[in-house]
């Protein structure tokens, strides 16, 4: 059965044009066939078949491969929809399908690998919802759906995958509201969904997400204000919530984030004072909060950024003289100002600083 599996897979995708094709069809033992592995008893156990020129559609006859644990067919160009029978697949623990041209839509059966640790389908142009099913996948640690077409809401199921790790599903067409069920997940250390049509408020629950390290909602119709709860993500380093419609003051709380090294809210409506507790951001290297109603004057604390590369303040209605402290910033390499009301001098020590917007200033050096 697992020849014949193969057979039609080599038939289906065009195995006579594959970039390696060595021994396949012929009356070699299907363990000397290129990209396959058997496991003790003879059957097909792991198929790599990655970045090898493989076109057509996946064959139904890849779900009698019933002991199965690999399925690697990523960096091909495969088109057509990903066979429902995969889900018959019970021992399956990675099935890597990204970077080629799937459509249609993803198979709910998919839930059912209940073995299953990474799911990767990014890079496709596969369209619909993500399935609820896959919120059964209680050993997944990485889930890939980006680059694609999804639409529809995120299903609050997803806040089962108690073991997820990485979480990317950017570059979708996903609307809807955040599930508050997200904040459900301890082991999460990436969470992804950049450039989808998200709405609604940022969940407060994510605060209780304390491995993660990055936190990416940049490039949605996200409106609220920023949850507070955020300055508790102590492994936090990047943390992108620009080009949104958030509204509010910036969380003195986001100070506490000591391993923060970007925070990007630009293109927002934020208003009040920038909070001086962001000076407190030891390993920040870009401050972008550029295009908001920001007021009142630079801190002075923001001098002790010592690693900063860039510093964004432009378009806002910031005043007041800038601080002397930041002539401190030794690494500063790009610095937008103008856009604000600010008065007096511009410190010394920034006179070597790319400062695309100097003569936009008006300001004499110090």
């Amino acid at each position: 059965m697992d020849r014949e599996a193969l057979v039609a897979l080599y038939e289906a995708t065009d195995g006579a044009r594959w970039k390696s094709n060595d021994k396949w069809l012929s009356d070699a033992p299907i363990a000397e066939w290129h990209g396959v592995s058997i496991d003790e008893e003879g059957r097909v156990s792991e198929l790599n078949l990655s970045n090898n020129g493989l076109t057509g559609e996946m064959p139904t006859a890849l779900g009698n491969l019933s002991n199965l644990t690999h399925l690697n067919l990523y960096g091909n160009q495969l088109s057509g929809k990903i066979p429902s029978e995969l889900g018959n697949l019970s021992g399956l623990t990675l099935l890597a399908l990204f970077e080629n041209r799937l459509s249609g839509k993803i198979p709910s059966e998919l839930g059912n690998l209940s073995n299953l640790t990474h799911l990767n389908l990014y890079g496709n142009q596969l369209n619909g919802e993500i399935p609820s099913e896959l919120g059964n996948l209680s050993n997944l640690t990485a889930l890939g759906l980006s680059r694609n077409l999804l639409s529809g809401e995120m299903p609050s199921e997803l806040g089962n995958l108690s073991n997820l790790t990485v979480l990317h599903l950017h570059q979708n067409q996903l609307s809807g509201e955040m599930p508050s069920e997200l904040g459900n997940l301890p082991n999460l250390i990436e969470l992804v969904l950049y450039e989808n049509l998200l709405g609604g408020e940022i969940p407060s629950e994510l605060g209780n997400l304390s491995n993660l390290t990055v936190l990416s909602l940049y490039g949605n119709q996200l409106s609220g204000e920023i949850p507070s709860e955020l300055g508790d993500l102590s492994n936090l380093t990047g943390l992108g919530l620009h080009e949104n419609r958030l509204s509010g003051e910036i969380p003195s709380e986001l100070g506490n984030l000591s391993n923060l090294t970007l925070l990007a809210l630009r293109k927002n409506q934020l208003s009040g004072e920038i909070p001086s507790e962001l000076g407190n951001l030891s390993s920040l290297t870009i401050l972008d909060l550029n295009e908001n109603q920001l007021s009142g004057e630079i801190p002075s604390e923001l001098g002790n950024l010592s690693g900063l590369k860039l510093l964004a303040l432009f378009e806002n209605r910031l005043s007041g003289e800038i601080p002397s402290e930041l002539g401190n910033l030794s690494s500063l390499e790009i610095l937008f100002l103008h856009g604000n009301q600010f008065v007096g001098c511009l410190p010394r020590g920034l006179q070597n600083v790319a400062l695309n917007d100097y003569e936009q200033l008006g300001l004499h050096l110090c």
